[in-house]
């Protein structure tokens, strides 16, 4: 990539990188205070939230200097891209695994919260996490490109091979998931529709049940949507490039790519703020709090000038009286 494309490119993956941490923060903070952390689904919602956030706070922070290509070790460069992967494999998994949880929602509605523990949600979390972890530094123990020194000028798609980036993150760990995902929610939503069509006209919990799942499920869906939207046009051009030697897609092109899936991280926190009403309902009490906040200081600043004004003036009025009464005593001395 030329020097230009790469300072056009650096001021948006740091502009993208505030607003990863700023949003996932703010959806984190959201969710630990309304108490919704004690539900699976917000759970894994959380757990996505910390990964985009951590594209934001770590894996942006390592690709600057890789788009610029510093010098470094093989393996260290090597797990400094094994990071990177890391993430991307750490969201599809969770994703996954939100979508598994919303079916049991409603495959066992009855049986849910006793098959879904606190214990067993924690430990799942945890095997998504070291899943991706796993996976993700694979490079590490030979499938890399072969440079042929210790020391490198360390560039993400210098070093990750092509074979492993289309075999077995494209293959292997995005489109199977992904149709696995897309098979669930149409399974929730053909059953939830069925549910609140013999429903209707019927008032109960189980009419109201049935329309939050499928609000819900409409909400993470869309993050799928947007994930899928975000991370495919790079996996679709590394793959017309692979099997294509001849063609050359652009280094700008694949930037775009990037830059494309590190917004997916940023644009998550948009949809939880607006399609999810605990998480609305949390940020909105934030911007009160927030809001009333100022005005409360503000009102304060301008009762503390009044006072002040007040107190300039008194001051000032009662100098005037006493220079008034030291000029008529001595006038009547004078006398």
């Amino acid at each position: 990539m030329g020097s230009s494309a790469l300072w056009f490119f650096l001021p948006l993956e740091v502009i993208t990188a505030v607003a990863c941490c700023l949003g996932n923060a703010l959806v984190i903070w959201a969710v630990w205070t309304c108490g919704a952390l004690r539900q699976p689904t917000f759970c894994f919602i959380v757990s996505l939230a910390v990964a985009d956030f951590l594209v934001g706070s770590v894996a942006i922070p390592i690709a600057v200097p890789l788009d610029i290509g510093i010098n470094t070790s093989f393996h260290g460069c090597l797990f400094m891209c094994g990071v990177i992967i890391m993430l991307e494999v750490a969201s599809v998994v969770l994703l996954l695994a939100i979508a598994v949880d919303r079916f049991l929602r409603v495959h066992i509605p009855l049986t849910y919260k006793s098959t879904v523990s606190k214990k067993r949600l924690w430990i799942v979390v945890a095997l998504c996490w070291v899943t991706a972890a796993l996976l993700s530094y694979i490079p590490m123990f030979g499938w890399h490109k072969s440079l042929g020194a210790e020391s490198i000028k360390c560039r993400f798609f210098t070093i990750i091979s092509d074979s492993y980036l289309v075999y077995f993150i494209f293959f292997s760990l995005y489109l199977p998931p992904l149709a696995l995902m897309t098979g669930l929610y149409c399974y929730i939503f053909l059953t939830t529709r069925r549910q609140l069509r013999a429903n209707i006209g019927v008032a109960g919990k189980s009419s109201t049940y049935y329309q939050k799942e499928h609000r819900l499920a409409a909400s993470l869906v869309l993050v799928l949507v947007l994930f899928v939207v975000c991370w495919l046009p790079l996996f679709l051009m590394l793959t017309v490039e692979f099997y294509g030697p001849k063609f050359k897609v652009p280094s700008q092109a694949i930037e775009i790519g990037v830059l494309l899936s590190q917004a997916n991280s940023a644009v998550n926190p948009i949809v939880y703020a607006f399609r999810i009403p605990k998480i609305k309902e949390a940020c909105r009490k934030l911007w009160r709090r927030v809001y009333h906040d100022r005005e409360q200081q503000q009102s304060e600043r301008n009762n503390t000038q009044n006072n002040t004004d007040r107190n300039t003036n008194s001051h000032a009025e009662n100098t005037g009286t006493k220079d008034n009464s030291t000029e008529n005593r001595s006038a009547t001395q004078e006398l």
